[in-house]
């Protein structure tokens, strides 16, 4: 019995110690250097299972290539339009922060409740393709349990049915 006590007790302490730090901020990792358009492409795939882009077929021998590829956003209206409507509904998400945006670009962070792991999110009208491309990465861990896919298609969502 008293075992079980002390066994409960380190597990305890354990979860509190990583709640703790997440408050903190000490799980938010850093920002990536490398965000935005670069020769027609947003920032490549990660090498875990904790990311999606609508660019991943732009990686055919990426091994999270499959994990990772989501459809890009179709247009409402014209491209600046589009990201007018997605800056919208992204300012109305839980947890997000636009940090930049321009007629063609947006970036955003989500910060999840709890431990205060933040995701970076980028969304850009591809002229020559006449759609949104969207990419959204965890900056730490190795899986992201499904929520940057489940972001993009709130996103999507939101804006089949945006006005």
């Amino acid at each position: 019995m008293l075992v079980i006590k002390w066994i409960v007790i380190v597990v305890l302490t354990m979860v509190l110690s990583v709640i703790a730090a997440g408050q903190l901020g000490l799980l938010q990792g850093t920002v990536p250097s490398d965000l935005g358009v670069h020769q027609g492409k947003l920032k490549g795939l990660s090498s875990t299972d904790n990311s999606v882009s609508s660019q991943a077929e732009l990686y055919p021998e990426h091994p999270q290539r499959q994990y990772s590829t989501i459809a890009p956003l179709a247009l409402r209206g014209d491209g600046a339009a589009t990201v007018a409507k997605i800056i919208v509904i992204v300012e109305g998400m839980e947890g997000a922060k636009l940090i930049s945006s321009a007629p063609d670009y947006l970036y955003a962070q989500y910060t999840s409740p709890l431990l205060k792991f933040v995701d970076d999110v980028e969304f850009w009208f591809d002229p020559a393709a006449n759609v949104i491309h969207v990419r959204s990465a965890s900056r730490i861990g190795k899986s992201d349990l499904g929520q940057n896919r489940k972001r993009v298609e709130a996103v999507r969502a939101g804006l089949a049915s945006a006005p």
